[in-house]
């Protein structure tokens, strides 16, 4: 027992020596500092449907790096539309890593909130090249681009339309009042009306001060005039197959057979697929006629993004999880489970993404699409006058002035 207690108090004795040693050798301390994990604590904002998918996806990269660091990434959900406000409220303090809608990115930029994605090459050449161009301001990438399908198209029942008849939307409206059914559109939103004049040489769009907006919709020059597009919003108002109605009565609509068409995005593709069935159909925007021509509508197209906030404390972590979240093989997955379109370029060619007719209609419009950059003043105004159209012009107000105040109303200073 005794030489028990010895050895004991000898091994004490060293261990309390090599102790020592060690609090007086600087190079022993950092090399046991460099064989610690490196701690990070992320913070992740993103929208609250994808939080089962993002768990997911947080668990593959804890276990990647779990050799490197040891990870804890907390999330907190946040729509991406009103992500910028969120993170504009206390900049300093918001998530590390966080979902956005790409009409923020100017916004984010300007404020500091961004920093340029390292390495951009990788990134840019896995991506789609719109989905690049939206991440960008210039030629510098922000930000890593996740969905591809923030856009819109036709939905239609194929029990009442064959494909030549969904080309021209006159038809379409012909065939749903004969049928005393609707094809519908939401007109009291800009990002919809955009398709009237988006292919008519008639012009809207972002200055260079990234706030205030040029817009040529009340043109009188050119084969089509702004009065051209006026009229025609007038003569399909019209008729007893349109409606004018939000997305949310459209799908409604859907549900009860009063609607057999209508212009939406992919968030509806299931819902639909569900009350249809075998007749479910999908194809870009049919072409209406204005000024005796036939214009295929035009439409804007939408991404979603990841950032790294700028003051992120664990940036470099941030800006590795960022990347994985948008990676290949996590888009793929993202696809499985939400139906979101990839920006990745190999996901987006994958069969089953091909297979799907949202995207499919989705790629086949993004030739007559473009990314929305748009000042704040452009909503209202847009609203507004389309409303009055969709209702008929009930006061007969003169078209020319009611464009010329839309313009100058969203052109303002």
């Amino acid at each position: 027992m005794k030489k028990n207690t010895c050895l004991c108090i000898l091994a004490a004795f060293a261990c309390s020596a090599l102790t020592g040693c060690r609090e007086n050798n600087p190079s022993a301390s950092a090399d046991a500092a460099a064989e610690a994990p490196a701690q990070a604590d992320l913070l992740v904002w993103g929208a609250e449907e994808d939080e089962a998918l993002l768990n997911q996806i947080f668990e593959s990269f804890q276990q990647k790096y779990r050799d490197e660091a040891d990870i804890s990434i907390t999330f907190s959900p946040q729509s991406e539309s009103s992500c910028m406000d969120a993170l504009m409220n206390d900049l300093e303090n918001g998530a590390d890593v966080f979902a956005f809608a790409d009409d923020q990115l100017n916004t984010l930029v300007a404020a500091g909130a961004l920093t340029p994605v390292e390495p951009a090459d990788t990134v840019k050449a896995s991506s789609l090249p719109e989905a690049v161009h939206a991440a960008c301001v210039g030629d510098t990438l922000y930000a890593y681009p996740l969905t591809a399908d923030n856009g819109y198209f036709l939905y239609y029942n194929k029990h009442y339309f064959t494909e030549t008849d969904i080309t021209s939307l006159e038809r379409m409206l012909e065939i749903a009042a004969a049928q005393e059914k609707k094809v519908t559109m939401d007109w009291s939103s800009g990002w919809y009306v955009y398709s009237f004049f988006g292919n008519t040489g008639l012009e809207v769009g972002l200055n260079d001060d990234g706030i205030t907006n040029f817009c040529t919709w009340n043109g009188t020059e050119g084969p089509i005039r702004g009065t051209d597009v006026a009229q025609s919003m007038l003569n399909l108002a019209e008729s007893p197959g349109f409606l004018n109605t939000t997305d949310e009565n459209f799908l409604k609509g859907v549900r009860d057979g009063t609607v057999i068409a209508g212009v939406s995005g992919i968030w509806n593709a299931l819902a639909v697929e569900e009350a249809w069935g075998a007749d479910y159909g999908a194809a870009r925007l049919p072409s209406y006629t204005c000024a005796g021509q036939q214009i295929q509508m035009a439409s804007y197209s939408g991404y979603k993004l990841i950032g790294v906030n700028a003051y992120s404390e664990s940036h470099e972590w941030a800006s590795l999880l960022a990347e994985w979240i948008t990676s290949e093989a996590n888009q793929k997955l993202r696809f499985e489970l939400r139906g979101q379109g990839p920006a990745n370029k190999n996901a987006a060619a994958s069969r089953e993404v091909q297979n799907s007719p949202a995207i499919a209609a989705l790629l086949s419009q993004s030739e007559f699409s473009k990314v929305q950059r748009l000042g704040g003043n452009y909503w209202d105004p847009v609203s507004a006058f389309a409303g009055n159209m969709a209702a008929g012009n009930p006061d007969g107000r003169n078209l020319q002035e009611q464009l010329d105040k839309m313009v100058e109303d969203i052109t303002a200073p």
